[in-house]
């Protein structure tokens, strides 16, 4: 399965309505959370989800090694 068709499966944790991809982040618009994408591998745990605004004012970039 490619990358694409994994990514359409994706659900929020917490809502659980569809996602999409943006960046470096996995975005749930519904909840406000952007949930990082880290080394390709999307970090879907609640407790590590970054609030929309703020990965908004990061221009949706991290630094895996700075959070």
């Amino acid at each position: 399965m490619d990358k694409e068709k994994i990514l359409n499966l994706l659900i929020c944790p917490k809502c659980q309505k569809r996602v999409r991809t943006h960046d470096m982040f996995i975005v749930c618009e519904k909840c406000k959370l952007a949930y990082p994408v880290i080394d390709g591998t999307p970090d879907m745990l609640i407790s590590d989800a970054w609030k929309l605004a703020k990965a908004k004012k990061a221009k949706f970039k991290h630094d895996k090694h700075l959070e």
